[in-house]
C-alpha cells in the first residue's frame, strides 16, 4: 500500500479559474470584503444567521499562521484552531495553493465518478491507520457524518439481531440524529428525543462497568463507540488498559470496536491517531476509526476507515452515500495537509511543544490551576473553580483565543505550527490569574 501521495497538483497558467473570466469582470461580483466594524457585522449576523451558536464573540476577517484578525483590526493568538481543525494554521501557502490549483482544474464530480485525489487520500488514510489488506475508506464532509456512517455500519453488522450499542458518559460524537444518539450530554439530546434506540452509556474509563455491560446479553451488543481522548468533556484520555480490555470483550462477543478520532486524530496528539500511543491504545487494532476536523487543515472533509474485508463490506452498494464527500478539492486539501505534516516533521513538533507547554503551565505555580493534562497539542487547563468561561473571556480581551469546554476546564487545540515564543503570552496570562478569583478580578 502506497505511503506517499501519487497526486501532484500544479496551478494552471494564468492562475487557475481566472482564465475563465471575461475581460474586465474581475471585480463585478458582490463578494464580502470584510469592510465594516465588528459591531456592524454582528448586527447583520443577528438578522441573517440562525441563533444556534449565540452571539459571535468576534467577527474574524483574516488569519496567518497561529493568528487571526477581527474586523476592527485586532490580532488574536488562536489557541483553539477552529476547535482542532486548523492544523497548519491559517492561510498556509502549501494548502491554499493545492486547493486553488485543484479548484482551477476540477472542482466537483458526482459519486458516479472518482478522481485520483479521492483514491490517493483513501490509500493514505489506510496506510496511516495501519489497516490490513481488504480495508476500505468512506469519505465524508464532517465528523458527525463519519459517525453516522459508522452507526449505520454497526446496524448492518447485526442485521437487527444486536440492538445494543455502547458509548461512554461524556461522549461527543456529533449533532445529527444518529451521532447525537451516541452523544451523552443531556442538553444536546433532550430537545430532539426520541433518538435512535439502543444506546447505553457506561461510566467513563470504568473497566468494571465495561465488563458488566458485556456480561449481561453481551451477544446483543453491536458495537462499542469510544473516543480515545474525550475533547468536549475536558480532554480526558482513556486510562491505560481500557482500550485493550474493550478490544478483548468486543472480540469475545462478536461486537465492533469503533474509535472516534475526529478530534484526537490526524496528528493532534503527536501520533496520526491517539490510539496509536501505547499508553492509550495498548496496541489494539479497532474495527472502525472515524476522522475529520484536522484532516483537511480547515477544509471540510472527514472519513470512516473500516478495518479488514468483513467490516469494510458491511455497507454495500446503495446502502450509504454522499454528495460532496471525497470531492477532488477536499481530497487534495487532506493530501496537502498530511504532506505538510510529514514534510515539516510536525508530529515530533506537536509532541515536543505539547510537553513543554504543559510543563510551563504547571510551573507557573498558580494555585488556581488544579491540573494540566493532555496529549500533544490537545491540552486542558483544569481550574479549581467554575471560572473557565470568565478566564476565557479575559483571555480574548487580552488577544488570546481559548475554549471553556467545561465550567472548570480550558481547552487548547492550537495549530501545529505554533512556537514556544508565540504561546508565551498565554503562559503569562495563566501565571497572573488571581489564586482565588472573582469575576471582577479576572476581568
Amino acid at each position: 500500500m502506497s505511503s506517499t501521495p501519487d497526486v501532484t497538483v500544479t496551478a494552471p497558467a494564468g492562475g487557475g479559474a481566472a482564465r475563465h473570466r471575461a475581460p474586465g469582470t474581475e471585480d463585478a461580483l458582490p463578494l464580502p470584503t470584510g469592510a465594516g466594524s465588528v459591531a456592524e457585522w454582528t448586527q447583520r449576523y443577528t438578522h441573517a444567521v440562525m441563533d444556534t451558536f449565540g452571539a459571535p464573540q468576534r467577527v474574524l476577517v483574516r488569519g496567518e499562521g497561529p493568528y487571526v484578525w477581527d474586523a476592527d483590526g485586532t490580532r488574536y493568538l488562536d489557541l483553539l484552531g477552529g476547535i482542532a481543525v486548523n492544523s497548519l494554521g491559517h492561510a498556509h501557502p502549501t494548502l491554499t495553493a493545492a486547493i486553488s490549483a485543484q479548484l482551477g482544474t476540477l472542482g466537483h464530480i458526482s459519486n458516479f465518478f472518482t478522481s485520483p485525489a479521492q483514491v490517493a487520500l483513501s490509500e493514505r488514510l489506510l496506510a496511516l491507520a495501519d489497516a490490513p489488506a481488504g480495508s476500505r475508506v468512506f469519505l465524508t464532509n464532517s465528523g458527525t457524518e463519519a459517525n453516522e456512517a459508522a452507526l449505520k455500519l454497526t446496524r448492518r453488522h447485526s442485521d437487527g439481531a444486536r440492538p445494543r450499542v455502547l458509548a461512554l458518559e461524556g461522549a461527543f460524537h456529533g449533532r445529527t440524529m444518529g451521532a447525537l444518539s451516541l452523544t451523552h450530554k443531556a442538553a444536546y439530546r433532550e430537545p430532539f428525543e426520541p433518538l435512535p434506540a439502543g444506546v447505553e452509556f457506561l461510566p467513563f474509563g470504568d473497566t468494571d462497568a465495561l465488563r458488566a455491560a458485556f456480561a449481561d446479553d453481551g451477544e446483543k451488543v453491536a458495537a462499542l463507540f469510544v473516543e480515545p481522548v474525550q475533547g468536549e468533556a475536558g480532554v480526558r484520555a482513556l486510562p491505560d488498559g481500557y482500550l485493550a480490555l474493550a478490544r478483548e470483550l468486543t472480540t469475545a462477543h462478536g461486537a465492533l470496536l469503533v474509535l472516534d478520532e475526529v478530534q484526537s486524530g490526524m496528528g493532534r496528539t503527536g501520533r496520526w491517531f491517539a490510539h496509536q500511543h501505547p499508553h492509550i491504545g495498548g496496541g489494539v487494532r479497532p474495527d472502525v476509526v472515524t476522522v475529520a476536523k484536522g484532516l483537511g487543515g480547515g477544509f471540510p472533509v472527514g472519513g470512516l476507515i473500516a478495518y479488514g474485508p468483513q467490516v469494510a463490506g458491511l455497507l454495500g452498494r446503495g446502502q450509504h452515500g454522499t454528495t460532496f464527500g471525497g470531492n477532488p478539492v477536499a481530497s487534495v486539501a487532506a493530501l496537502a495537509t498530511i504532506g505538510v505534516i510529514e514534510r515539516d516533521g510536525l508530529l515530533a513538533h506537536v509532541t515536543d511543544l505539547g510537553e513543554r507547554l504543559r510543563e510551563r503551565l504547571r510551573s507557573t505555580g498558580n494555585p488556581l490551576v488544579r491540573e494540566v493534562r493532555g496529549e500533544g497539542l490537545l491540552i486542558a487547563v483544569e481550574l479549581t473553580g467554575p471560572v473557565a468561561a470568565t478566564v476565557a473571556a479575559a483571555a480574548l480581551e487580552a488577544g488570546i483565543v481559548v475554549n471553556p469546554c467545561t465550567p472548570t476546564t480550558l481547552r487548547l487545540a492550537p495549530p501545529f505550527v505554533l512556537t514556544d515564543e508565540q504561546v508565551q503570552p498565554f503562559v503569562d496570562l495563566i501565571a497572573a490569574l488571581p489564586a482565588v478569583p472573582t469575576t471582577e478580578e479576572i476581568a
